[in-house]
């Protein structure tokens, strides 16, 4: 895990370079390396160590010319050295360095072999590829500045000032300058069509603890963030088992505004029923209003949804890295893949269900995971996804739509994943927690937190403010205050177009009220029918 950036050209000065990309320090706390090709290009990387601690920096050298960084995880990388590139001879123990000899070996064409989250740029000369990982797991910005040279960057607070034009670079494909971008992720479950598979909990079961195995390779401390929901319990639950196995004790972290918030009460009990070493992190109001500007800095969004869930993902993250621990396993996209959000339940219909589902897994890379990428690594702390594991997704996805959804009004989201790990010969969690309604984690950690938030953004902003908002931001212009407020903020460090270009707001479909916390849903159990009216006061 780190921070990339790469220039393609020549004539640009190494100390503005070294500055540049030390604007994503955070992201690679532990060692920062440059290098300038022979042709003038220039990689430069910040390093979090996760494998291969002492000789795994980068730019990492191919057998020939080629160079490279990366960001992210190669999980098959030694199945790759044992097999395909087993006549390389490689000059470090790092996952990372399968990514220069698979270009070497197989030219562009490789991206499809790899299995893990990455974005990379490879240099050979005066050719290179730059690549993003299928669903957009790890960040990737590129941008072109006025003399023509091509930037891609982690994070766009490296490229923003230095390009005419930047965007971020979409998931699942590769670039180079013959090619232009090329589409190498084509699963076949981005048809709604192909949702026909019938459904087979044991093979859920088996897929998703292998996608959680693969996750577990590091050489640091691993820990899992645990909110008491479905989808961060099961991961703790599988990946205790697999760390018993070899045993290792499992640390859970969690995160409320008091030891009353919801979430706090079925982490804390999650924990107990897994034995994992638990920590319980707490926060107040004060002090996730106090770190919105900072935070907005971080994360490069303005989407309302995301900044919300983001504050106590920030406070927790750092709780943890303080720890020492430099890798955690989080349940991001079990929502996506399985129609979990409440509104789900209002689908008029299996198809547009699964062409929700689709879309949702597709657009992961806008929301969820930047959230959980960037509010991590403000940190230097990365954090991994078993349930967007390839393999876990082209099985999950093709499931008929109609064995995903609640079967009634009443039903319960993500009916069938409970079910696959509902065993009560070997219990993975407590039946209260297995079966516990969806809640997002910006309400799970405390009600208030939204509320207050909400109230706190109108207190800021006028209603000529607002009502002048459409004018003022040109593009994606704020409707409520609390996106206004947001927006300010966004705007101060980011003001260019292509910048605001590169936000997509979260709305849920299907429902009446359209502010994205899942409270504003009538068929949560707890639904506040006044969520919305603070934030929409004009």
């Amino acid at each position: 895990m780190c921070g990339i950036l790469a220039i393609i050209g020549k004539g640009k000065d190494e100390e503005l370079i070294k500055e540049l990309s030390k604007r994503m320090s955070h992201r690679g706390p532990d060692e920062s390396d440059l290098y300038v090709t022979e042709k003038g290009h220039i990689l430069s990387h910040e390093r979090l160590s996760i494998i291969d601690l002492y000789s795994g920096k980068q730019p990492i050298q191919g057998s020939k010319k080629a160079y490279m960084v990366h960001n992210g995880e190669i999980y098959n990388h030694q199945e790759l050295r044992d097999g395909i590139l087993k006549d390389h001879i490689f000059r470090t123990q790092s996952d990372s360095e399968v990514i220069v000899h698979l270009y070497e070996e197989f030219g562009y064409e490789f991206c499809d072999m790899l299995d893990g989250d990455f974005a990379f740029v490879v240099i050979d000369e005066d050719d290179f590829i730059a690549a993003r990982d299928p669903l957009g797991v790890k960040p990737l910005y590129y941008g072109l500045d006025a003399r023509g040279k091509i930037y891609f960057a982690s994070e766009m607070k490296s490229i923003a000032d230095q390009c005419k034009t930047f965007s971020t670079f979409p998931p699942g494909h590769y670039y180079t300058q013959k090619t232009g971008f090329v589409k190498y992720y084509r699963p076949q479950y981005e048809d709604y069509l192909k949702a026909d598979q019938d459904l087979d909990l044991e093979l859920i079961r088996t897929t998703l603890t292998e996608a959680t195995r693969k996750r577990l390779m590091s050489d640091v401390p691993i820990g899992v963030l645990l909110s008491g929901g479905l989808d961060s319990s099961l991961t703790s639950a599988i990946a205790s088992r697999l760390l018993k196995e070899q045993g290792k004790e499992l640390h859970s972290f969690s995160i409320g505004l008091d030891a009353d918030a919801p979430d706090a009460l079925a982490a804390r009990k999650v924990a107990e029923f897994l034995g994992t070493e638990h920590h319980e992190i707490y926060f107040t109001i004060e002090q996730g209003i106090a770190i919105l500007d900072k935070l907005i800095w971080h994360l490069e969004t303005y989407d309302v949804t995301s900044i919300r869930a983001s504050t106590p993902m920030y406070f927790l993250s750092k709780a943890i890295a303080d720890l020492g621990i430099k890798v955690v396993l989080s349940g991001e996209g079990a929502d996506e893949v399985f129609g979990g959000y409440l509104y789900f339940r209002n689908a008029p219909s299996a198809e547009e269900f699964q062409k929700e589902t689709i879309e949702r897994v597709q657009k992961l890379f806008t929301a969820d995971l930047l959230r959980a990428d960037k509010s991590t690594m403000a940190h230097g702390l990365e954090a991994r996804v078993p349930f967007l594991d390839k393999a876990f997704l082209e099985m999950a996805v093709c499931v008929k739509a109609e064995e995903k959804m609640p079967k009634t009004y009443e039903g319960i989201e993500k009916y069938i994943l409970r079910k696959a790990f509902d065993t009560p010969e070997d219990p993975y969690l407590p039946s209260e927690v297995l079966w516990r309604q969806k809640e997002q984690f910006s309400d799970g950690v405390g009600y208030n937190w939204i509320d207050q938030l909400i109230e706190y953004c109108s207190s800021k902003v006028t209603d000529e403010q607002l009502a002048g908002a459409s004018t003022e931001f040109l593009y994606n212009s704020p409707t409520t205050k609390e996106a206004y407020f947001y927006r300010s903020i966004f705007n101060k460090y980011y003001p260019q177009r292509s910048a605001a270009q590169t936000v997509r707001k979260w709305i849920p479909k299907w429902q009446e009220n359209q502010d994205p916390s899942g409270r504003a849903n009538a068929a949560h159990l707890q639904a506040d029918t006044e969520i919305a009216k603070a934030a929409f006061t004009v």
